[in-house]
C-alpha cells in the first residue's frame, strides 16, 4: 500500500557527538534491508550520543495480537529488533491489547472487527512465545499498551484527539480511498493511529519499527512526542516479505507461508522451494549472516556454483533458529531422502480395521486423499504406492498387515491394517 501522504518529517540537527567506526557499523546494521529510516541524520545523532554516553536507546515494536501464530513474514521486523538488541540497545516488545480492541485500519478497505479481551489475551501469550524464538527474552522489555491507555479515560482521550486534525487524518492513503469511494469509516478508527502514537509518548521511544504499511502510524508517534515536549522518535520500516509463490505478501490466507512453529522437515522443504531469484531477498531479510558473506556467496553462484547450495545454507540457518542445529541437519537428510524416492522419518502412523479394504477407501481413511474420487484420480496418474510399488489397480483389495502408503511425492502414512 502507498503511504505517500503522511505527516511531514522535520529537518534533523547535526550530530553533537563524534561519529566513530562503531556508530557507522550500527548505522549500517540499522539500514540493512530496511525500506526507510526517517530521519537518517536524527538516528545517526542518537547512535552517536548513545555511544558517547553509554546510555542505550529505547527501540519499540508494537504488535496487535490479532492472530495466535506468526510466520517468517512477521519475523522480518523481529530480526531487525534482534540485530539492534545485539548492539546493546533496549528493545520493547509492545503488545497492543488496547489497540486490538479498536482494530488497525492500515491497508483496510473496510472496518476491522474488534477482538474480545479473551481472544487478545490468548493470542498475545502465543505470539510472544513464538517471537521469543527470535528475540532474546532476557533482554526484552514486554509491555501492554492498556497500562497507559485505560487510565486515559474520556477526558484524556478528548485531549489527545485535540492534538491532530481530521483533515490531516484524511490524508492517510487508506482513509482517503475509503472516503472517496463512500466506504464507511467509523470514528473509532481515527483513534487507532492516535493511540499507537501515544504509545511512543508513554514509552519515550527513540526508534519505532514496523512494516511499510505502518508508516502513517509511526510518524504519528513523532508528532505526538513533539506535542508532549519529547525528543521525537525515528522510524524504521521494513519491506513486506513475499511468500513461497514469490508474488503475494506472505500470508496464511494465501497459503504461501512458512510458520515458525511448523515441523523442521516442512520448514526446510518449503524454504528450498523458493525461486533462486527470491532467495537473495530472503537472505537479506531473514538471515543473520553478514552482508559481505552473502555478497560473496552470490558472486560464487553468479560464477557457476549451484544455487541450491546457497538455498540449503539459508534453509538450514532458519530451520536451526527455530528447531536447533540437529533438527536442521535431520531435515536436510530427510529432504535428500525424499528426493531419492525414499521414505521420510517423521510420517504419521495410522491404525485401521476392516481388512481387506478397497484401495480408495484405504487412502481416504489414512487421511492421504480428501475423497474416493481423488484417490481414483491419483491411481490413474500413477501417484499411489504401497511400500514403494506403484498401484495401478483401482479395484485392489488390501489385505491385513503393516505397510507404507504414499500419495504423490510428499504424502505418506505408516499403516497398520487389521
Amino acid at each position: 500500500m502507498s503511504e505517500s501522504r503522511t505527516p511531514p518529517v522535520s529537518a534533523a540537527p547535526a550530530p553533537t557527538h563524534p561519529i566513530t567506526d562503531r556508530v557507522r557499523e550500527a548505522m549500517a546494521t540499522s539500514l540493512r534491508g530496511c525500506e526507510e529510516l526517517l530521519p537518517e541524520a536524527d538516528w545517526l545523532a542518537k547512535l552517536a550520543r548513545s555511544e558517547a554516553t553509554g546510555q542505550p536507546l529505547r527501540i519499540k515494536l508494537g504488535l496487535d495480537p490479532t492472530a495466535p501464530d506468526i510466520h517468517l513474514g512477521h519475523t522480518v521486523v523481529l530480526n531487525k529488533m534482534r540485530q539492534l538488541q545485539e548492539l546493546g540497545h533496549q528493545v520493547i516488545f509492545l503488545i497492543g491489547d488496547f489497540t486490538s480492541m479498536i482494530g488497525d485500519p492500515s491497508g483496510r478497505n473496510a472496518t476491522r472487527p474488534p477482538l474480545t479481551h479473551e481472544q487478545i489475551k490468548a493470542n498475545a501469550e502465543t505470539y510472544y512465545r513464538q517471537a521469543s524464538l527470535v528475540l532474546d527474552p532476557a533482554k526484552t522489555e514486554i509491555r501492554y499498551n492498556s497500562e497507559w491507555s485505560d487510565p486515559l479515560g474520556a477526558r484524556g482521550m478528548i485531549q489527545l484527539a485535540a492534538k491532530y486534525t481530521v483533515a490531516r487524518m484524511l490524508e492517510r492513503d487508506d482513509f482517503t480511498k475509503r472516503f472517496q469511494s463512500h466506504t464507511p469509516i467509523s470514528v473509532h478508527e481515527f483513534l487507532y493511529p492516535l493511540m499507537q502514537g501515544y504509545d511512543s509518548v508513554a514509552l519515550k521511544s527513540d526508534l519505532e519499527l514496523g512494516g511499510t504499511d505502518q508508516k502513517f502510524n509511526l510518524l504519528m508517534g513523532r508528532h505526538l512526542q513533539q506535542e508532549f515536549g519529547q525528543e521525537p522518535q525515528c522510524i524504521l520500516t521494513m519491506p513486506l516479505l513475499e511468500g513461497l509463490d514469490g508474488v503475494d505478501k506472505m500470508s496464511k490466507s494465501k497459503n504461501n507461508y512458512v510458520g515458525v512453529t511448523e515441523p523442521a522437515n516442512s520448514m526446510f522443504a518449503k524454504i528450498l522451494s523458493i525461486s533462486d531469484v527470491q532467495m537473495w531477498k530472503w537472505f537479506e531479510l531473514l538471515s543473520f549472516r553478514p552482508m559481505t558473506e552473502i555478497a560473496a556467496l552470490k558472486a560464487e553462484v553468479d560464477g557457476g556454483r549451484n544455487p541450491k547450495d546457497a538455498k540449503v545454507m539459508l534453509a538450514k540457518e532458519i530451520t536451526a533458529r527455530f528447531h536447533g542445529a540437529a533438527a536442521a541437519d535431520s531435515a536436510e537428510g530427510d529432504f535428500n531422502n525424499r528426493a531419492k524416492g525414499g521414505i521420510p522419518d517423521d510420517i504419521p502412523e495410522v491404525s485401521l480395521a476392516g481388512a481387506p479394504l478397497g484401495i480408495a477407501a484405504l487412502l481416504k481413511s489414512a487421511g492421504l486423499v480428501p475423497s474416493s474420487s481423488e484417490a481414483m484420480r491419483m491411481i490413474e496418474q500413477g501417484g499411489v504406492k504401497i511400500d514403494g510399488a506403484v498401484i495401478s489397480d483401482k479395484g485392489l483389495k488390501v489385505e491385513a498387515g503393516q505397510f507404507v502408503l504414499q500419495v504423490g511425492k510428499r504424502k505418506f502414512a505408516r499403516v497398520s491394517l487389521s
